[in-house]
C-alpha cells in the first residue's frame, strides 16, 4: 500500500524590486549630474568680472539667456522623450551641458559666456529640466507619484550641494577654468548610466508601472506583471511616430483654453524669479557686497540644497495625501517672509538668524514642484508632462527676468535690496493666485482636456 499523497504548499511569491525604482534611482544621478552648472554663475560670476572687467549686467544676460532657454526647451523635451525614447533624450542633454561647460574654459569675449552658458548649457539644462521628473514619475508609477517627483526634483538640490562647495573651492585656487571642468565631469560621467540603465517605459522590461492593476491574475506581490508579451501595457501605435514640435504646441493651444494653467504659470514663474533667478545667481555676489566671503556664501547656498532634499521629499509626500493648492499658497507666502528679512540679515559673517533663513528657504525651495505636477496630471490627465512643461517654461522665463532685473538693479543703486522686496511682493502674489486654484480645477477635472 502506497504511502498518503502529501499536498506542497505552493512556493511564496518572490518579491523583487520592481523596474521602476531602478529608473527612478538613475534619473536622479543624472539629475545630480546636470545639476553642477546651476550652482556656477553665482560662484563664478566674481572671478569672471575680475579677470575679463564684464559687468554684473552682462553676466546676468548669460544666465538670463540660459534661464529661457532652460525653459523654453521643457515642454518640447517632453514631447520629444515621447518620440525618441527618455533614455535618448536625456544622454544627448547630459553630453550638451558638459560639451557647453568644458568650453567656457576657451572665452575669452563676452558674447562667447553667452553661447557656452546661455546656448549649449541652456538647451542641455533645459532637456534635463523639472518636466524629466514628472515624466518618469507619469510613465513608470501610478501610485507614490508626488514622492516620487519629490525625490527626483529634489536630485537638482543633491546636485547642487554636491558640487557647489567645490566650485568655490576650485574658483578660489587654482581658477574658475578648473570649477568649469568639473561640472563638465560630472554631467558625462552618467551618460553610461543613462544609456545601460534608463529604460523608456514599463513595456520595455515587460512590466505594468509600479503600482497599476495588472488585467489578469498572476502578477507578483509588488505590482508587476509577469514578463508575458501580452500583459505588458503597448504604447499606442501612432505615439513613437508623432512630431515632437507638433505635439508640444498642440498641448498648449488645449491648455491655454483652461484658466487653471494660466493660474499655475502665473505661480511658477514667480517661483522661478524667486529661486534660480534671485537666490541662485544673486545670493553669493550680494553676501560678497556685504563683506562675506563667496566660500562661505556658496556654503551657505549649499546648505540651502540640503534642506532642499527634505523639504521636496517632504512636500511629494504631502501631496499625495493634501489639497496641493493649499500647499502651494502656503510655500509661496513663507518664501515672501524669508525674501522681506533677508536685507536685515545680510553681513560679513554669519549669525544664527541667517542660518534659520537658510534652512528655511532650503525646506521650500522647490517644494512646490510636486504640488503643481500633481495639479497638471489630475486636470491635464495624459497631457499632463507636457502641460507641465509650459509651467515650467514659465518658472524659467520668471527666473531669467529676475536674474537680469536684479543685475542691474545692481549696477545703478549698487544694491540688491530692492530687487529682495520685489520678490517678497510676488510671492504674496503668488500665494493668492494658488489659493484661487479650486473651483477652476475641479471644472477642468469634471470636463478634462481632450488628448
Amino acid at each position: 500500500m502506497s504511502a498518503p499523497e502529501t499536498t506542497l504548499a505552493p512556493s511564496p511569491v518572490r518579491r523583487r524590486i520592481h523596474p521602476a525604482w531602478t529608473v527612478a534611482a538613475v534619473a536622479f544621478l543624472a539629475l545630480v549630474g546636470a545639476a553642477g552648472f546651476r550652482a556656477a554663475p553665482g560662484v563664478l560670476m566674481v572671478p569672471l568680472q575680475n579677470e575679463f572687467g564684464w559687468s554684473t549686467t552682462v553676466l546676468s544676460a548669460a544666465v538670463s539667456i540660459n534661464l529661457v532657454l532652460f525653459g523654453l526647451t521643457a515642454p518640447f523635451a517632453a514631447a520629444l522623450m515621447e518620440r525618441f525614447g527618455i533614455r535618448a533624450v536625456t544622454a544627448v542633454a547630459l553630453v550638451l551641458i558638459g560639451a557647453g561647460s568644458a568650453l567656457t574654459v576657451l572665452v575669452n569675449q563676452s558674447w562667447q559666456i553667452l553661447l557656452t552658458w546661455g546656448l549649449l548649457i541652456g538647451l542641455g539644462t533645459g532637456s534635463m529640466a523639472l518636466v524629466f521628473a514628472a515624466t518618469i514619475a507619469n510613465t513608470w508609477f501610478v501610485k507614490r507619484r508626488g514622492l516620487v517627483i519629490g525625490i527626483l526634483t529634489a536630485g537638482s538640490a543633491a546636485g547642487q550641494l554636491l558640487f557647489l562647495p567645490f566650485i568655490a573651492l576650485l574658483a578660489q585656487d587654482p581658477g574658475w577654468r578648473q570649477a568649469s571642468l568639473l561640472i563638465a565631469a560630472g554631467a558625462l560621467a552618467v551618460v553610461p548610466l543613462v544609456l545601460k540603465f534608463l529604460k523608456n517605459s514599463p513595456a520595455d522590461v515587460g512590466v505594468l508601472p509600479y503600482g497599476a492593476e495588472a488585467p489578469a491574475a498572476g502578477e507578483t506581490e509588488d505590482g508587476a506583471a509577469p514578463p508575458a508579451p501580452d500583459t505588458a501595457p503597448a504604447p499606442a501605435a501612432a505615439e513613437p511616430r508623432r512630431n515632437a514640435a507638433v505635439r508640444a504646441l498642440q498641448v498648449l493651444r488645449r491648455a491655454s483654453r483652461v484658466r487653471t494653467f494660466w493660474a499655475l504659470v502665473a505661480g511658477f514663474a514667480i517661483c522661478g524669479a524667486t529661486t534660480n533667478g534671485l537666490i541662485g545667481t544673486h545670493f553669493i555676489p550680494s553676501a560678497h557686497d556685504h563683506g562675506m566671503p563667496e566660500t562661505t556664501a556658496a556654503g551657505l547656498l549649499a546648505v540651502v540644497g540640503l534642506f532642499d532634499i527634505v523639504g521636496t521629499i517632504a512636500s511629494g509626500w504631502l501631496t499625495d495625501r493634501y489639497n496641493p493648492r493649499i500647499l502651494l499658497a502656503v510655500y509661496y507666502q513663507f518664501r515672501g517672509i524669508g525674501l522681506l528679512v533677508l536685507p536685515l540679515l545680510l553681513s560679513s559673517t554669519v549669525h544664527p538668524s541667517m542660518i534659520v533663513f537658510v534652512v528655511i528657504y532650503g525646506l521650500d525651495w522647490v517644494a512646490t514642484v510636486p504640488p503643481t505636477a500633481a495639479i497638471c496630471r489630475q486636470v491635464f490627465g495624459a497631457d499632463g508632462s507636457v502641460v507641465f512643461g509650459w509651467v515650467f517654461a514659465a518658472h524659467q522665463l520668471g527666473a531669467a527676468a529676475a536674474a537680469l532685473a536684479a543685475g542691474a538693479i545692481r549696477d545703478a543703486t549698487g544694491q540688491y535690496t530692492y530687487a529682495w522686496f520685489a520678490a517678497a511682493a510676488m510671492c504674496t502674489i503668488a500665494a493668492v493666485i494658488s489659493a484661487t486654484i479650486c473651483k477652476d480645477a475641479r471644472a477642468a477635472e469634471a470636463a478634462p482636456v481632450p488628448a
